[in-house]
């Protein structure tokens, strides 16, 4: 199985979270495209893993725009 990012685990992180993660996960693509270019790449199979992970990003924010999915409550501080 993939050693990717799961849905049930960008179900949980929230809006900004999910956003932060899809540019880490360009920031890698990038650097994975480049190393693939230069010949240093060693494992091929990380660029079809990371373009994977970034569909699921997209698709995950896609559907909570339509009111597919719902992003996770707020958390709230405990304070009293």
């Amino acid at each position: 199985m993939a050693k990717g990012i799961t849905t049930a685990e960008l179900d949980k992180l929230t809006d900004a979270e999910l956003a932060k993660k899809l540019t880490e996960s360009k920031e890698e693509l990038f650097n994975l495209r480049f190393s693939a270019v230069t010949h240093r790449l060693e494992d091929s199979g990380r660029l079809q893993e990371v373009r994977r992970n970034i569909a699921r990003i997209y698709t995950i924010a896609r559907e909570r725009e339509l009111n597919i999915r719902t992003a996770p409550a707020p958390k709230k501080s405990a304070k009293k």
